[in-house]
C-alpha cells in the first residue's frame, strides 16, 4: 500500500519547507534509509531520509520550491500502484492529512458533537497557545477560584509559556465551574483550562473541550458585538491621568496596532480596556472627553502611522551551500576559541620598508597570512583534519582566505602558502578576491584548504569568532589595528596593537596545542625578521 510523505517539520519554528534538491526521481527504487532530498528549513538545509522502502511514485514538491509543513511531499509504494485518490486528498494514511480534513470540517458538525456533552449556557475554555513555538502552558496564577463570579474581561489566570508570563482574560460571564489545571501544574495547548456557566451546572461529564471551544466560537463572536451595541458600559476618562485601566494583553495589542489608549472607550469592569476593544477599535470612536494635547498628537501619529512591509529574497544556492556547510560544522564540531593581543609597532615599520621598494605594496593582511603559514609548518597539528577514526595530517599547507561577496562569502585557496614571497601572495590574493566578486573563481580555486584566515579589521571589528572552514580543524579571525596606551619596559606610550581569535576543533586541536601555535604566530607578527629565519 502506498505512503504519504509529508513535508516535516524539522525545527520548532518551521512553518514551511524547501526542496533544495531531490536525490531520487519518480520510478527510482527507494530504501529504509535512502536519502530523498535535501529540505531547506527557516535555519538551514538538512538532509531527508525515507522511512519506507518501494518506488517513488509521486513528487508534491518541484525543486526549488518550496510547501507548507505537512503538506504532500511523496508518495512511496509498489511500482503501477494507483494513487489519484493519495493526490486528491481522498485518502491520506498520514496523521497530518487527517488532522487538516478534520480541520476543513465544518463548524457544525462540532457543534453537534459538542452539544450532546456540554450543557446549556456552560463555556470550556482551553489553554491557549500565546506563542507560535508554544505546545503547553503552565498556570503560573490563578486569579478566580471555582464558585467565583467570573466577569468578561476579569482575569482568570496567570499563564506561563515557553517564553514569558501572560495574563489570561475571560471572555464570558458567568461562575467559575471548574479549574482544569491546578496552579504550578502545566497543561497541553488546547487542553481545558477552566469551565464557566451558570451557578450549580454539573459539568462533571463534559468530555469534548476542544469540540466545545470551537461551539462557542461563534456564539461568544455574536454575544459580544450583542453587548457591544446593547450594554452602556461606565465610561472611566483615564486620559486626564497617566495610568489607564487597561488589561497588559489589550495593552501589548494596542502597541502592536499603534492605538492611543487613551482615546478607547473600556467596556470591561469599571470602564477597564480589555481584547475586544482593541480588537473593535476605530479610530472615529474616540472619546469626546477632552484629552491632554500630548495624548492628542500621540493619537495623530498613531494614526498616520504606516508600517513598513516585510519583503523575501529567495536564497541563491552559494547562500544555502553557506547555510548548509557553516550549520554541519558548528553543529557537529566542537569550537573553543583563543585569543591573543599583537604589538605591531614593527610590522607596521617592517611594511613601511617593504613598500618602498619599486613596485611592491603589501598589505597587512598579506603579512599575516605569510606569518600563518610559517607558523603552520612548526604546528602541524593545526593544519590537520577530522575523518571520523582518523585524523589526517596535510603535507601541503594551502591557506583559505574568506572574502566577502554580494551573495555571502567563498574562501579562496592559496595553494602552498607558505613557500610564496610577500609579492606573490598579494597578488594572488588581489587577483582571487576580485574574480571571487564577479563570480570568475573556478571550483578548484575554492578547494583543498588547510587552514582559514576571516579578516574583519578593515571595517573597524576589533575582535570577533569565526566558524570552522571544513574540513579544517582552526580558523585565525584578525581584528583591527588599533592605536592606544601600553606599557613598555615599564613606562605608558602609544602603542599600535591588534587582536586576533583562533577557532579550533577540540576534535584535532587541544588547548596547548592551539595555545603554542598562536605564540608563535605572535612571534612572528612582532618580530618580522624572524620569518627569514
Amino acid at each position: 500500500m502506498a505512503e504519504v510523505i509529508t513535508m516535516p517539520r524539522l525545527s520548532d519554528t518551521m512553518t514551511e519547507g524547501k526542496v533544495a534538491k531531490w536525490h531520487k526521481k519518480v520510478g527510482d527504487k527507494v530504501k529504509e534509509g535512502d536519502i530523498l532530498a535535501e529540505i531547506e528549513t527557516d535555519k538551514a538545509v538538512q538532509d531527508f531520509e525515507s522511512e519506507v522502502e518501494g518506488t517513488l511514485l509521486y513528487i508534491g514538491v518541484e525543486e526549488s520550491a518550496a510547501a507548507a509543513v505537512d503538506s504532500i511531499l511523496a508518495i512511496i509504494g509498489n511500482e503501477g500502484e494507483d494513487i489519484s485518490g493519495l493526490i486528491g486528498g481522498a485518502a491520506a494514511p498520514s496523521a497530518s492529512s487527517e488532522e487538516t480534513k478534520s480541520e476543513e470540517q465544518p463548524k457544525t458538525e462540532a457543534v453537534e458533537t459538542a452539544t450532546a456533552d456540554v450543557p446549556a449556557g456552560v463555556e470550556v475554555i482551553t489553554m491557549p497557545r500565546l506563542s507560535d513555538t508554544m505546545t503547553e502552558g503552565k498556570v503560573a496564577k490563578w486569579h478566580k477560584n471555582v464558585g467565583d463570579t467570573v466577569k468578561e474581561g476579569d482575569l482568570l489566570a496567570e499563564i506561563e509559556t515557553d517564553k514569558a508570563v501572560q495574563d489570561f482574560e475571560s471572555e464570558f460571564n458567568g461562575v467559575l465551574l471548574k479549574q482544569g489545571v491546578e496552579e504550578g501544574a502545566g497543561a497541553p495547548v488546547d487542553s481545558v483550562l477552566a469551565i464557566i456557566g451558570p451557578a450549580g451546572t454539573d459539568v462533571s461529564s463534559v468530555g469534548a473541550p476542544k469540540a466545545a471551544a470551537q461551539s462557542s466560537e461563534k456564539p461568544a463572536e455574536q454575544k459580544t458585538e450583542a453587548k457591544t451595541q446593547e450594554k452602556a458600559a461606565p465610561a472611566v476618562d483615564s486620559s486626564s491621568s497617566d495610568r489607564v485601566a487597561i488589561s497588559p494583553l489589550a495593552k501589548k495589542m494596542a502597541q502592536d496596532k499603534g492605538v492611543d489608549i487613551h482615546s478607547v472607550q473600556g467596556s470591561g469592569e469599571n470602564g477597564r480596556i480589555v481584547k475586544k476593544d482593541i480588537e473593535n477599535y476605530q479610530p472615529s470612536q474616540a472619546k469626546p472627553a477632552a484629552s491632554a494635547p500630548a495624548a492628542s498628537a500621540a493619537a495623530q501619529v498613531a494614526v498616520n502611522f504606516v508600517q513598513g512591509e516585510d519583503t523575501e529574497t529567495p536564497n541563491s544556492q552559494v547562500r544555502n551551500i553557506i547555510a548548509k556547510r557553516l550549520s554541519e560544522s558548528k553543529f557537529s564540531a566542537p569550537h573553543y576559541y583563543l585569543m591573543v593581543e599583537i604589538n605591531m609597532d614593527k610590522a607596521i615599520e617592517a611594511r613601511k620598508e617593504i613598500n618602498s621598494l619599486p613596485d611592491t605594496k603589501i598589505s597587512f593582511n598579506d603579512m599575516i597570512i605569510k606569518a600563518t603559514a610559517i607558523a603552520l609548518r612548526k604546528h602541524p597539528q593545526v593544519n590537520s583534519s577530522w575523518a571520523g577514526d582518523k585524523i589526517i595530517h596535510r603535507g601541503n599547507i594551502n591557506v583559505g582566505v574568506a572574502v566577502a561577496i554580494p551573495d555571502g562569502l567563498v574562501v579562496p585557496v592559496l595553494k602552498n602558502t607558505d613557500q610564496m614571497s610577500y609579492t606573490q601572495i598579494s597578488a594572488s590574493v588581489k587577483d582571487m578576491a576580485s574574480r571571487a566578486k564577479s563570480k570568475g573563481l573556478k571550483a578548484n580555486e575554492m578547494e583543498g584548504s588547510t587552514f582559514s584566515i576571516s579578516n574583519l579589521g578593515m571595517f573597524g571589528i576589533e575582535t570577533f569568532t569565526s566558524i570552522i572552514n571544513q574540513p579544517n580543524s582552526a580558523i585565525l579571525s584578525v581584528g583591527a589595528i588599533i592605536e592606544k596606551p601600553i606599557v613598555k619596559d615599564g613606562q605608558i606610550v602609544v602603542g599600535n596593537t591588534m587582536k586576533l581569535s583562533l577557532a579550533c576543533d577540540h576534535r584535532v586541536v587541544d588547548g596547548a596545542t592551539g595555545a603554542q601555535f598562536l605564540q608563535t604566530l605572535r612571534t612572528y607578527l612582532e618580530s618580522p625578521l624572524t620569518l627569514l629565519l
